[in-house]
């Protein structure tokens, strides 16, 4: 059963074609029979709908943690709405910060934008694919003597990666030890598309998820 907020942002993420039905050929080669695109969340009113969605699942997971870090690039608009979210809607005013691709030389210098990273840190982030992106956000809390708490996404495809058995949500949750939040998975998509009575658009997800889809 797919909670209200996860409803919400299925519909919007239909309505705004960052998810699409049909068949997408994947980097990895893949046919995949949907498709995610979250560089198309792009106007005001989207973003601030995904702030929500994000808040929402990350309370409703029980995660303590003290602040947030978002990668470049796509991370940083995302840990920016997130935390305004927190603060608007869950009553939690948080720090956050995220990184440069390239470390500053003048001015304040570094590589680090927004609030020093301290504590328990969030990462936020829209999909795992290799999982590189996290693996580098890690690096850089631990660096500066930071813990990672955990990683908030916007979807988990619950797939196994091309050359494991594991997801690469899987991975890092087996590497790092740090829980992985998503706002949907697979499942939940699946059961959003039955509700609706889109048989052939289930029947191809089922395939596509009894081919490449956790044994777990």
């Amino acid at each position: 059963m797919t909670l209200a907020y996860q409803t919400d942002f299925i519909d919007l993420c239909v309505r705004l074609g960052v998810l699409r039905f049909g068949s997408f050929t994947l980097k990895s080669g893949r046919e995949s029979p949907y498709f995610f695109n979250a560089g198309l969340f792009n106007t005001g009113a989207a973003l601030a709908a995904v702030g929500r969605a994000y808040a929402a699942a990350v309370t409703g997971s029980g995660l303590e943690f003290d602040m947030l870090f978002g990668p470049a690039y796509k991370g940083i608009p995302l840990v920016s709405i997130t935390a305004a979210a927190l603060a608007e809607h869950e009553g939690r005013n948080l720090p956050f910060a995220f990184n440069r691709k390239e470390t500053k030389h003048h001015g304040e210098g570094g590589n680090i934008v927004g609030s020093p990273l301290s504590g328990r840190v969030l990462i936020v982030d829209d999909v795992i694919t290799a999982g590189t992106a996290i693996r580098g956000s890690i690096d850089i809390i631990r660096a500066a003597g930071a813990k990672p708490a955990g990683v908030l996404l916007a979807l988990d495809r619950q797939e196994r990666a091309p050359e494991s058995r594991l997801s690469a949500v899987q991975e890092v949750r087996d590497q790092y030890g740090i829980p992985v939040i998503a706002v949907i998975d697979l499942a939940d998509l699946m059961h959003h598309i039955s509700m609706q009575g889109r048989q052939d658009d289930l029947a191809r997800m089922q395939t596509y998820r009894n081919r490449y889809g956790l044994t777990d």
